[in-house]
């Protein structure tokens, strides 16, 4: 499929990521319609011209003359959908999402689908620490990275066309990963990173901590203001990954409190050498 500006989108979700990629996808001329759980968030989208048509039911219409569906919905939710509604789906339509664990709903959604209608896993590597459609802003996509998740049942195709979007949206770095590698490095560089922001805000209670941090308090824990919905269930559904993750995690914690403890300089001043170099090749 060859996107262009006859293209039609169609957007299942209008949160944080629906709303900032119909923005995006709007900026850019391209005819985006929605279908979305309340009407706030569809009074929300109208009003600020984030999509031209969007409905609160599920429009059979609009799911029919789609060319693409993104699905920003959480994975448990998105799976019911297409169990519920993905018949309505036409032959030769793509679908992709933005979901943050792909093991538990890619294989499942793939054998689900009608005929002639592909499913290529999507995962935009960005966000906010604040969710809705009222907080929506597509420039959080400019220059990071876009994941792009592949199966053996997808078409070069379906996997271009998941990139081209990546690239519409302005993604500096557009990689393809498999679902099994996705999970586990998800769990290290981001659910990992979540569950140290949760575990650092929730061990030290004191009533005016604000008062005495800096910087570095302050980005570790940027991301610990953290939807409790949407980030238990990802971390459930990829469960094993971020276990194994987190066990890794203890293991080093645990050799720089043996250092430490044991007065061992070296050993703190070799891990923090190997956390520099490691760390540099972010800044290039």
């Amino acid at each position: 499929m060859t996107i262009n500006k006859n293209t039609k989108f169609l957007i299942v979700g209008l949160g944080l990521l629906g709303g900032s990629y119909a923005r995006g996808l709007t900026g850019k001329g391209y005819y985006v319609e929605a279908l979305v759980d309340n009407e706030e968030a569809k009074e929300y989208a109208l009003e600020h011209g984030m999509v031209k048509k969007v409905s609160t039911e599920v429009d059979a219409d609009m799911i029919r003359e789609a060319d693409i569906i993104i699905f920003t919905l959480y994975p448990d939710t998105f799976v019911n959908w297409i169990e519920k509604n993905g018949s309505l789906i036409k032959p030769g339509t793509i679908i992709t999402d933005v979901t943050g664990v792909k093991g538990c709903i890619v294989d499942k959604i793939q054998k689900m689908l009608p005929p002639m209608v592909e499913f290529i896993s999507a995962h935009p590597m960005a966000g906010k620490e604040t969710s809705g459609v009222a907080n929506s802003d597509e420039r959080i996509f400019y220059g990071m990275n876009y994941l792009v998740v592949p199966t053996e049942r997808n078409t070069d195709e379906g996997i271009e066309a998941c990139k081209r979007i990546g690239e519409i949206l302005g993604f500096g770095r557009i990689s393809e990963i498999s679902p099994e590698n996705h999970d586990k490095m998800i769990g290290f560089v981001s659910q990992l990173t979540h569950c140290i922001a949760v575990a650092l805000m929730n061990c030290y209670e004191h009533a005016s901590l604000e008062r005495y941090t800096a910087d570095s308090f302050r980005d570790l824990t940027r991301i610990a203001k953290i939807n409790e919905k949407m980030w238990s269930e990802l971390f459930l559904a990829n469960k094993d990954a971020l276990l194994g993750e987190m066990e890794l995690f203890q293991e080093q914690l645990s050799k720089m409190h043996d250092y430490l403890k044991a007065d061992d300089r070296q050993g703190l001043m070799d891990m923090m050498i190997v956390s520099t170099e490691r760390r540099k090749l972010f800044d290039k």
